[in-house]
């Protein structure tokens, strides 16, 4: 059973960068700054989460897992085929059809910040808001995969900055991201705006 679990380990950290590769093309960096999101996650130290959502006999009163996005990178998820996860597109809540080999894979917030550096990519990736509903008849099953290693400076490549002349948001590490959502404010759709201000303001109390 370690054998199988850390076999998947090294194949999801595999499509983890090469997720990254194709998001570093799709927003044009290149030159001095190829590999850029592949290097800043070498040394990754991802979390691998199973959830296990059971039944529930008033589903319409609760939640699995309410409102949120992931503070993380890239949330790879696998799930079993019992519908559950439902992502707000369009001003509604739409469910995630399960399939048997299929993968979901979320933009986490950390990936937000490390891609807008500029206006030019600001829409093009954004976390993604989602939750996760409960049924009355069966229960539920998911594996929840990047994060990168603590102490590691997270900034949008140089090159990015360059086409507009500013950022979104300021350097931080994931460890002061990660202490934030687990001490200060459960994540959703405005953390990144309220780590920003707490940031700042834990760094300039004066200001």
């Amino acid at each position: 059973m370690v054998l199988i679990f850390q076999k998947f380990c090294r194949s999801m950290n595999k499509l983890a960068h090469d997720l990254l590769d194709l998001l570093e093309i799709s927003l044009g960096v290149d030159g001095h700054n190829h590999n850029y999101y592949r290097k800043l996650y070498d040394d990754a130290v991802s979390i691998v989460r199973c959830n296990h959502y059971p039944q529930c006999n008033k589903p319409d009163l609760t939640f699995g897992v309410g409102p949120h996005c992931d503070p993380t990178t890239l949330t790879i998820l696998y799930q079993d085929l019992v519908r559950g996860l439902e992502v707000f597109v369009d001003n509604k809540w739409k469910f995630v059809q399960p399939y048997r080999e299929d993968l979901v894979i979320n933009i986490g917030d950390t990936f937000t910040v490390i891609k807008s550096g500029c206006a030019l990519s600001n829409g093009k990736y954004k976390s993604c808001l989602h939750r996760v509903s409960v049924n009355s008849l069966s229960p539920r099953l998911s594996l929840v995969f990047l994060c990168p290693k603590g102490d590691r400076e997270l900034k949008a490549p140089q090159e990015l900055v360059e086409k507009d002349g500013k950022k979104e948001y300021p350097d931080f590490s994931w460890g002061e991201f990660l202490q934030f959502t687990q001490k200060n404010h459960r994540a959703n759709e405005n953390t990144l705006q309220l780590f920003t201000k707490w940031l700042l303001t834990s760094k300039n109390p004066n200001a």
